[in-house]
């Protein structure tokens, strides 16, 4: 497979939304068979939506081109390496592999640094700089109970 093709498009992807005024600098593609299945920007100002990575709206659009919630058979490109928030989306939708152009480091330089959410991650919950409280509350295992009881659910 041509790993550089797809990269590139990922890369053209986040320089064309650059330059339409989109969202930030990054672009995603998946690839099924060899072929590009969807394809992601990152809107995150222009759709108001934090989730709007590039990463996220391309697995968003293969899900539905392909009408799963997973990715066994593909592989995701994007043009940098994958911020946290990513990384779990990728985790979740389990493409074969993943290839990206730039790191993470690349980012932080343009401004776009996340690495203040992978320390966060290691804090304790109250320590965090949103923090973070448990309620616990007499039913607050329920949904829990309803899932392993329900006949018809669908493992994910």
């Amino acid at each position: 497979m041509n790993h550089k093709k797809f990269l590139k498009r990922a890369v053209d992807l986040a320089r064309e939304g650059v330059n339409a005024g989109v969202g930030g600098p990054f672009g995603a593609v998946i690839v099924k068979d060899g072929a590009i299945i969807a394809e992601g920007q990152n809107n995150v100002t222009t759709s108001n939506d934090p989730t709007a990575h590039a990463e996220v709206t391309a697995i968003r659009n293969a899900c539905r081109a392909l009408d799963t919630y997973q990715l066994d058979d593909c592989i995701l490109y994007a043009s940098c390496e994958p911020c946290p928030m990513c990384l779990g989306a990728i985790y979740w939708a389990r493409p074969k592999a993943v290839y990206y152009a730039a790191e993470h480091t690349d980012a932080a330089e343009a401004g776009f640094d996340d690495s203040f959410i992978y320390e966060e991650i290691d804090k304790p919950a109250e320590k965090r700089n949103i923090p973070f409280y448990q309620v616990t509350l007499k039913e607050h295992l329920s949904p829990f109970q309803a899932w392993r009881d329900f006949a018809n659910k669908k493992e994910y």
